[in-house]
């Protein structure tokens, strides 16, 4: 034995019987389990709703625009008018894509996936930015602004180009949510282009930041390594493309397109519960008694349907509502009447997910920032269900 196992052998035999300890309480997909602490977001079932850092989700999508969310997300307040035209001067100012990312983009297979473009690129820009490694709080600030600016520009590109369309580049007089419009339908400068605009700056605001949800939290986890925040936020997209989390207002857009007429949607709907397929866009997997941002979509979906005089997709989803409520006692998530908006718009369905991206890149880097302002690595432990004891057999003696 070597005098290194024997040290090890001898502390062993020294050293105190190991009190037996309780089998930690298993919750499958940590349903429930507190696994960290966040001061950004506060998800209520009660009065009080949904929050981002303190202010009322409902008050921000009536009375914000999402460029003030973004700021608040990032820096823990909302801004001011000389801060928030300082916040819009940097993010148009990085509203170019780098040449390498350009050449990526071209030469993209047209029939890839979205999210997976979406997920090559945020990792490319990752590999050519000198500023990656800088992990201090003011390092990640810049990062995230750039994300941010960059984001909509990699998913609206790579779109065009798979279509044979001439690419669009961001225009100076209009605000985020009307650019990303623009990037991804051409339309701008009418009535309605505005108010399309508006209702997409409402969704952005409701989809921005939703506590530890399934791709917030893998983002979490890698930022927890201590490793860049563009990796932390190329593992949220991979999270994010998996259809139980992200996709679900593509589904719900298939959904309506496949009923089609609102004479149908009753029959459409009750059928599909008697063969137990799934409706999508209901339930939710902590919001049990309800969504109350789908409330908030659910108007400004009913206004832009009245706007764009096109009231089908919302009957449709009206009808399919109110046989969810009555038969199964489920209610609408965000999900569901955000898939009436965008078909008004006229957004590519494939492209619903990425939109969500857009939106998102908000809480997760803030979340990133977060993380690692406080930084603990994220390691938990799993229940043994294997074996108990097996003994070693020597090769020539197996059978």
């Amino acid at each position: 034995m070597s005098n290194g196992i024997g040290n090890f052998t001898r502390r062993m035999m020294t050293m105190p019987p190991v009190e037996a300890t309780k089998t930690p309480t298993y919750s499958p997909g940590l349903d429930g389990v507190l696994a960290g602490e966040t001061a950004l977001c506060h998800v209520d079932e009660g009065e009080g709703g949904l929050r981002y850092r303190g202010y009322a989700v409902s008050e921000l999508a009536d009375k914000a625009t999402f460029e003030e969310v973004a700021y608040l997300l990032f820096f823990g307040k909302l801004p001011n008018q000389n801060e928030l035209k300082d916040f819009a001067t940097r993010l148009a100012a990085q509203s170019v894509l780098p040449s390498p990312v350009e050449t990526f983009l071209g030469s993209v297979p047209a029939a890839a996936h979205p999210m997976d473009v979406l997920r090559t690129a945020v990792s490319l820009l990752g590999m050519i930015d000198a500023e990656a490694p800088d992990h201090s709080h003011k390092g990640n600030l810049r990062t995230s602004l750039r994300l941010l600016a960059q984001i909509p520009l990699i998913m609206a590109t790579a779109h065009r180009i798979a279509k044979g369309k001439p690419r669009l580049e961001p225009q100076p007089d209009l605000g985020f949510a009307g650019n990303l419009l623009f990037l991804l339908t051409g339309r701008r400068g009418d009535e309605t282009a505005a108010a399309m605009a508006r209702v997409l700056d409402v969704s952005l605001t409701l989809y921005a930041e939703h506590e530890f949800n399934a791709s917030t939290f893998s983002a979490r986890v890698t930022a927890s390594t201590m490793t860049d925040l563009y990796s932390a936020v190329t593992s949220a997209i991979g999270t994010l493309k998996g259809p139980l989390h992200g996709g679900a207002n593509e589904a719900v857009a298939e959904m309506f397109l496949a009923i089609q007429s609102r004479d149908r949607a009753d029959g459409w709907v009750r059928e599909a519960l008697t063969n137990k397929r799934r409706i999508m866009g209901f339930g939710h997997r902590v919001l049990k008694k309800g969504d109350s941002r789908s409330l908030i979509i659910q108007q400004h979906a009913e206004s832009l349907s009245r706007i764009c005089d096109d009231r089908r997709w919302f009957d449709i989803a009206t009808a399919i509502d109110r046989v969810m409520q009555q038969e199964k006692g489920l209610f609408p998530n965000l999900d569901f009447y955000t898939a009436v908006a965008y078909l008004l718009m006229g957004i590519p369905q494939e492209l619903y997910t990425p939109v969500f991206v857009c939106s998102r890149i908000t809480g997760w880097c803030a979340h990133v920032i977060e993380q690692q302002d406080h930084n603990r690595l994220i390691r938990p432990r799993a229940l043994y269900t294997g074996p108990a004891s097996e003994a070693y057999v020597e090769l020539d003696r197996r059978t």
